[in-house]
């Protein structure tokens, strides 16, 4: 991207910048494209927003949680051998 860090833009009297065609379209920035601005040290940064918001394990741990008696692996197991015979017996 050696080429796309000497682009220029200038600010508009509204305060709008103009990112340029070919950062817009290597960064795959479409329209309505939102963007965080960071004021940092080195400049402004720009960054897209995620597309969902952060979720912390304990905001959907349990969401499934039901009345079911949780089954073990043996019993799994068999229950899928069984449903294979019960098939194989009605073909």
């Amino acid at each position: 991207m050696a080429v796309l860090d000497k682009l220029t833009t200038t600010v508009s009297t509204k305060g709008q910048v103009i990112l340029p065609k070919a950062v817009r379209q290597a960064l795959r920035w479409h329209a309505g494209t939102r963007l965080t601005v960071e004021n940092t040290a080195d400049g402004v940064l720009l960054r897209p927003e995620p597309a969902f918001a952060a979720t912390r394990p304990e905001d959907v741990f349990g969401c499934l949680a039901g009345d079911v008696v949780p089954r073990s692996l043996a019993d799994m197991e068999a229950g899928i051998l069984e449903e294979a015979r019960r098939r194989h017996a009605r073909s």
